[in-house]
């Protein structure tokens, strides 16, 4: 289920949020230290729709780096096929984010869109490079790339040597296409446990050296074992081989936990806001604040009482 990997995305965003400097860096060609300020804006936004009720949908990031000269970033992330909508939806959510934040002097409107990317978990013959954007206005035509990051490009090596870890959650989409064969053979599930035993073995030495910090550590492969679990619900072994290992090297702390209690409250305000609003069908209001259908419901009847 695409919200599983959505919601790994957004958590390691919202509870580590230096990971994200080297991908722009990738991206973008930035060359930021990573002790920038990095200030991230409310993700809600409600996009007109001509035929129906407006929606309020939650963009993936939305973001400003404080470097030298302060930039405004959109990422999103996405794991199936595309088909067109999602740069709709992409030039739709920039679109809003520029408006939201946009200034009128003197009945002059001005809006700055922001740097968007786009993080594609599986790689398609027909996923391209970049996409692009073309705005035909009476004052002109203007045009400009929003680049695609290629996660099942990315080794492992490339991984820790440009420092992209909040990739690593996601490296098992590189595997994907072998996962029957790890299921049903002994010898190459364990090449594969051994690949992630490298994995904890070079965050260990990360730890040690102080690049990333115990939380960061146990957040990536928290939310390894997660994406795993997802991917491979259909292959038992290399869910309880490679997913349950991941998830066996962590440890509870009540640091984590009071961390893991805050970003449910913040889902939780999400739903009530949503709900209040009307806007929204309970499985839509599910599905973009991250709780489940059964939760909402609570918080539905809660409301009602």
């Amino acid at each position: 289920m695409a919200n599983v990997y959505d919601g790994a995305f957004r958590t390691i965003l919202n509870d580590c949020r230096k990971l994200i400097i080297p991908v722009i860096n990738e991206i973008f060609g930035e060359t930021y230290t990573g002790e920038e300020e990095i200030r991230f804006f409310p993700n809600e936004h409600f996009l007109d729709q001509q035929d129906e009720a407006d929606k309020e949908r939650i963009t993936d990031t939305n973001f400003t780096v404080f470097g030298k000269t302060p930039k405004k970033y959109h990422v999103e992330c996405e794991s199936s096929l595309p088909d067109g909508k999602i740069t709709i939806r992409l030039f739709e959510y920039d679109a809003q984010i520029a408006l939201d934040e946009g200034e009128v002097t003197e009945e002059t409107l001005t809006v700055t869109f922001p740097n968007t990317a786009v993080l594609y978990l599986r790689t398609y013959k027909k996923t391209p490079d970049k996409m692009k954007y073309v705005l035909v206005t009476p004052g002109g035509t203007v045009q400009y790339d929003v680049p695609i990051m290629k996660v099942q490009t990315y080794s492992l090596d490339d991984i820790f040597e440009k420092g992209l870890l909040m990739l690593i959650p996601f490296y098992i989409f590189s595997h994907e296409k072998d996962l029957p064969e790890y299921n049903s053979n002994e010898q190459k599930l364990a090449e594969l446990k051994a690949e992630y035993q490298e994995i904890l073995e070079r965050l260990d030495k990360l730890e040690r050296q102080g690049v990333i910090g115990a939380f960061d550590k146990r957040t990536i492969i928290d939310l390894s074992g997660d994406v795993i679990h997802e991917i491979a619900r259909k292959y038992k072994n290399v869910r309880k081989g490679v997913g349950d290992m991941m998830r066996g090297k962590l440890i509870e702390t009540s640091a984590r936990r009071l961390k893991n209690e805050a970003v449910n409250e913040t889902k939780r305000n999400t739903a009530l806001r949503m709900l209040k609003r009307g806007k929204l069908t309970i499985e839509e209001i599910a599905e973009d604040s991250g709780l489940s259908v059964a939760e909402v419901e609570q918080l539905a009847g809660l409301q009602t009482v």
